[in-house]
């Protein structure tokens, strides 16, 4: 069980991902999007949003530093594993409650709200289960690790090296197996995550305007050749680019032989 858990199924998890990812780029481009609702309700948007979108930015950025940074290097810096640990519970404790706030408001939003809840798959459901377990977990193991009773092992002794022994393709299954159940937990969970991914709304995460960078400049002219100014607008319903035009009252037969 523990080489399926953590030797086999970190690969197949990223054999899910990259190939759902292609696939859907390839044959669903028009439906890789958030599929935005802000024209049914934006209150509760402009706050469920933003706290979500910057609460799991920096919980993103924990944990890139948690898995990848070895110890002995924070150490080498002079950062003791009580000053690690005291950053990471107070960091991460305000950047996961700020996520889990974030997309209950979403959540909500989306429930009581009648033309987003009509909008909403089944792919949406399954991924918003998926995703709050996942930041319960994570904000459960961050305050567990800290305050809880300490153990000789930590994640930084048992998943970090696990997680950076799969790059090298020779997983570290003992350290994982080692790890305290809720840090496993967790680690499933967020792989379940992954896995589901390139099938719900939150593909877009993988998307960068790029192109936006190099497009060339919009030209906007005026149609009647005048600059544009406060006393020039037109307001109402004034027909566009039709005023002082008169009618074509050339035969028609001339026009034709004109051209």
């Amino acid at each position: 069980m523990s080489l399926l858990l953590w030797g086999i199924l970190p690969y197949v998890m990223v054999i899910i991902l990259i190939g759902g990812l292609i696939w859907r780029y390839r044959y669903d481009q028009f439906g890789w999007t958030t599929r935005s609702s802000q024209l049914y309700e934006s209150r509760l948007l402009r706050i469920g949003s933003p706290l979500f979108h910057f609460g799991i930015l920096v919980v993103v950025i924990g944990h890139i530093a948690g898995l990848v940074i070895p110890k002995s290097w924070t150490e080498a810096l002079g950062v003791t594993e009580e000053m690690y640990h005291l950053a990471a519970l107070g960091l991460g404790t305000i950047a996961g409650v700020a996520t889990l706030v974030g997309v209950g408001i979403l959540i909500y939003r989306r429930r009581t709200t009648g033309p987003v809840f009509m909008a909403t798959t089944k792919n949406d459901k399954t991924m918003y289960v998926v995703l709050v377990a996942a930041i319960v977990a994570g904000l459960a193991t961050t305050v567990l690790s800290v305050i809880g009773p300490h153990e000789d092992q930590t994640y930084r002794d048992t998943v970090s090296p696990w997680f950076r022994s799969l790059f090298i393709f020779q997983p570290d299954i003992q350290a994982m197996s080692e790890a305290s159940f809720a840090f496993q937990l967790h680690t499933l969970i967020g792989m379940a995550l992954f896995i589901i991914w390139p099938f719900t709304r939150l593909v877009h995460a993988f998307t960068a305007p790029i192109h936006y960078l190099f497009r060339p400049y919009i030209v906007y002219r005026s149609r009647d050749g005048r600059p544009t100014t406060a006393r020039g607008i037109r307001r109402g319903w004034a027909p566009v680019g039709t005023r002082d035009r008169e009618p074509d009252r050339t035969p028609r037969r001339s026009r034709r032989s004109s051209r």
